[in-house]
């Protein structure tokens, strides 16, 4: 059967995410008792015994069908930042959540703007959807250029993605500068109102330790054209769950509900993420551990003369020089440390590490050490 005869144009050439192998795998097939991995920006400190404690107490109705409307993630996410719950939409992780606003707005002739090394999913929903993707280049020191972004608007733009802090970059726009670009978005003539504009912070509560990063949700009522979506898959340690949330306006939000799908989060994700919100102690000790680490890793990579970008978020994106990061992604794998080469985001020479215990820390900078033979 030539299936290609009759499936979508888009997706015959369309390359699928290439996620990241898991400790067991690795283990498997490079035959290694002992593997780190160093490569998803998961929290190494994972979920919180009172996270653990829910879900404990809530596997025996794992058999009924979620609750699909998550009315009580919902109801701790408006207790938490203060906001009606007809402002808030709940998702299985942020990755669901790019891939709804794609199939509510983006249609053939409309031009979705994102910037160059950024979270590489929204090229792949634009491509998906069929499209036109402008990619505007980052600033020196591998920023956002939200002044490049406004320039490139068009009566065709639908949509900006904007990630703040960034990944991979780690790098994040400050509040003045994020007040400016919504400030001056252009009115669109055809629809009578400005560009959406997604506003990515999965990394939030780590670059909250930034003076001057913004919160999101500080925009949200002069900016009725913002959507702002955050994840429990990184400092709440829920990555295995699979629970991400937004904010927007309540014409959006109700449109977004009508064509998520049902049971979209799964019951013990939505029990595990209502604790996770309200768990500020999970939180200052994830905040505490990267700050230090943070700091114990720049030093080391100084000692190495390792080139690096300071990073806003649980991660740090550094030069593979003498070598190309797959070739360093290689070289630290059969010593048994995963990190990630960035070939995909376009910046063949470089690598993103997440940030461990200082335990995996201190054995990451001893292998890359052995390599760099220093």
């Amino acid at each position: 059967m030539e299936i290609t005869k009759i499936i979508r144009k888009v997706c015959e050439d369309f390359k699928p995410y290439v996620a990241g192998k898991s400790i067991n795998t690795i283990k498997r097939e490079l035959g290694l008792e002992s593997v780190i991995k160093l490569a998803s920006n998961e929290n190494p400190l994972g979920a919180s015994k009172k996270v653990l404690e829910a879900i404990k107490s809530n596997l025996e109705n794992i058999f009924f069908y979620p609750d699909s409307n998550s009315y009580y993630l919902k109801k701790a996410l408006s207790e938490a930042y203060n906001l009606p719950i007809k402002n808030i939409f709940t998702s299985a992780g942020g990755d669901e959540i790019i891939e709804l606003i794609a199939k509510l707005f983006f249609n053939h002739e409309d031009e979705i703007i994102i910037s160059k090394h950024s979270f590489i999913r929204y090229a792949m929903a634009v491509k998906l959807m069929d499209s036109r993707i402008i990619v505007v280049p980052m600033k020196k020191g591998l920023t956002y250029d939200l002044m490049a972004l406004l320039k490139v608007c068009t009566q065709k733009t639908k949509v900006i993605f904007v990630t703040n802090p960034n990944n991979p970059t780690g790098t994040y726009n400050t509040k003045s500068e994020l007040l400016e670009f919504l400030g001056q978005l252009p009115l669109n003539n055809k629809f009578k109102i400005k560009p959406l504009v997604v506003l990515d912070e999965a990394y939030f509560e780590y670059a909250l330790l930034e003076k001057d990063y913004p919160n999101g949700l500080d925009f949200l009522k002069e900016n009725p054209n913002l959507i702002v979506f955050r994840t429990f898959s990184k400092i709440y340690g829920l990555a295995g769950l699979r629970v991400g949330y937004g904010f927007a306006s309540e014409e959006i939000v109700d449109y977004i509900e009508r064509i998520r799908p049902p049971f979209n989060v799964n019951s013990l994700a939505q029990v595990a993420a209502a604790t996770a919100i309200h768990d500020k102690e999970q939180v200052e000790k994830s905040q505490k551990l990267i700050k230090e680490e943070k700091k114990y890793l720049y030093k080391e990579f100084e000692k190495l003369k390792v080139e690096y970008i300071n990073s806003a978020a649980n991660f740090i994106l550094f030069s593979s020089l003498p070598f190309k990061g797959k070739e360093l992604f290689r070289r630290l794998l059969e010593e048994g440390v995963i990190v990630r080469s960035m070939d995909e985001y376009e910046l063949p020479y470089y690598v993103r590490v997440t940030i461990g215990t200082h335990k995996e820390n201190e054995l990451f900078i001893e292998k890359l050490r052995k390599i760099h033979k220093i």
